[in-house]
């Protein structure tokens, strides 16, 4: 019979620990646990492992400094690491030091386990990998990637892995979401960063000047070539050529674009010679280019060329829990020049933030950048109030506290919960599930949020096949307090 695979787990809560256990062991495998990062590296000196999932921050230091020494005795073990800081600065970090991914607090057990099956799957490959990754130089601060929503953190996550290769990349995006800072950031963070980053906007151009600016021309080539001059493929050599809105250009430029990257050579606008270049390419686009090729309006070929790592920005709307983080940055650095000028320090109110809050946000970080120039124009004294705001925003804000668009927002998650009509037994098993999900999967919690007993409890988790996990306290009791009566109670609530 073949052993279980052995995964040493590293977290100094014990609620974090004892779910993952307990989770772990309902899959299947064999279960180690350490509460610090010290003793989680003594066990890997002495024991074998299949797997690691530790915590970043521990009170004994800094967790990438244990990864950094676990890759050093084992350079081919998944090492998954979790965290509440979610940053691409962290994402960088871990991949440089030697992590195989990271997975942002509070996760879904699901994505954790997945994460998990696929390294172990792949832990053979990963033998057979790429060489150590070399340091990353450049600061996160540069970047201008702000936010620490799960979204957010799988963003940091491909730009990490991007930044080891040369591979083309194809960001996607509503306009607004920063698609030109990913591209910098992975070039920021990649060895080509001492070589030029180059962007054209290709929406708005003929093919003529595209080619022109792109490839380079040659004295009188059309009206108004003067001389001859380098494309920005010549100029960015060595370095990443960013080409946005690549869903706006023509059939007959597509063509020559696809021909230029796979031949890794140019030939510039009226000229009979080649040159060759070096340049990763990073493209981007607001539509859907899968859907653009699917339909014709997109050369499919080029499509796949250019998508070899896909990375696809959330909008600021399924951000919400990065706002207020996204526009206190943005208020200490547009209203630095004012600060100095007024001796000003700008701060949001209660009101403003809240507005900021509930927004939509059609027009995404972009959006919110500018209505905080505006604010800050408008504030007399540093305070951005609800006022400050464009009215669009005033308006969202005046609805987040109208108690009647509360109620009828409250009705609307009412009639969602029962929109498929479900059983009150499934109804049931819902609301067990959701206050589960609510107190960390505590069983003891669950009932008393619940106004259950312990028998009651037990016997909800059993029916509806429910995982969940006793707290420190309650598991160290003796199972005497089990026996005790309790009283009666129906299971229905």
């Amino acid at each position: 019979m073949t052993e279980p695979q052995h995964i040493l787990v590293a977290d100094d809560e014990p609620s974090i620990r004892h779910m993952l256990q307990t989770v772990l062991k309902l899959n299947g495998y064999r279960v180690t646990t350490a509460r610090t990062g010290r003793e989680a590296l003594a066990m890997a000196q002495t024991m074998k492992f299949d797997a690691i999932i530790s915590d970043v921050y521990m009170p004994d230091g800094d967790g990438l400094e244990v990864v950094r020494e676990l890759r050093a005795i084992s350079r081919t073990i998944p090492i998954i690491l979790m965290t509440a800081q979610g940053s691409l600065d962290l994402a960088v970090r871990a991949v440089a030091e030697g992590a195989s991914d990271f997975i942002a607090k509070p996760f879904e057990m699901a994505a954790l386990m997945a994460l998990l099956k696929r390294y172990l799957a792949a832990q053979h490959e990963a033998e057979n990998a790429e060489p150590e990754n070399e340091t990353l130089a450049q600061e996160f601060s540069r970047s201008g990637l702000i936010g620490r929503s799960p979204a957010m953190v799988t963003v940091y996550k491909l730009i990490a892995h991007a930044a080891r290769t040369d591979a083309t990349v194809l960001v996607t995006g509503e306009s607004g979401t920063g698609k030109e800072l990913v591209a910098r950031a992975i070039h920021d963070f990649s060895a080509r960063n001492s070589k030029p980053f180059l962007a054209v906007n290709c929406s708005g151009l003929t093919d003529t000047l595209l080619e022109a600016e792109l490839f380079g021309h040659t004295k009188g080539s059309f009206t108004g070539a003067t001389a001859d001059r380098a494309g920005l493929f010549e100029t960015a050599d060595g370095g990443t050529l960013f080409l946005d809105e690549l869903a706006a250009t023509s059939a007959a430029f597509q063509a020559s674009l696809l021909r230029v990257l796979q031949a890794g050579e140019v030939r510039r606008v009226g000229s009979t010679q080649t040159r060759h270049f070096n340049v990763r390419v990073i493209g981007a686009s607001n539509a859907l280019l899968d859907e653009l090729a699917a339909a014709g309006s997109f050369r499919a070929d080029l499509f796949y060329r250019l998508s070899v790592l896909t990375i696809d920005l959330p909008p600021l709307r399924d951000r919400a829990g990065d706002i207020e983080l996204l526009a206190r940055h943005f208020l200490q650095q547009v209203g630095n020049d004012a600060a100095k000028s007024f001796h000003l320090s700008f701060r949001l109110t209660q009101e403003a933030a809240e507005a900021l809050r509930v927004y939509a946000y059609p027009g995404n970080v972009r959006e919110l950048q500018n209505a905080l120039r505006r604010a800050i124009v408008l504030s007399s004294d540093g305070a951005i109030t609800l006022d400050c705001l464009p009215p669009r925003m005033i308006a969202a804000g005046s609805l987040a506290t109208d108690p009647e668009a509360e109620a009828s927002e409250a009705w609307d998650d009412v009639r969602a919960l029962v929109a498929d009509r479900p059983t009150l037994a499934e109804l049931q098993r819902r609301y067990v599930e959701f206050i589960l999900h609510e107190v960390g999967g505590h069983r003891r919690r669950a009932a008393e949020k619940l106004g259950l007993n312990k028998r009651t409890i037990y016997r909800l988790l059993e029916r509806y096949q429910l995982s969940a996990v006793d707290d420190e306290d309650e598991a160290a009791t003796t199972d005497d307090h089990d026996d005790a009566p309790a009283p009666e109670q129906d299971d229905h609530f």
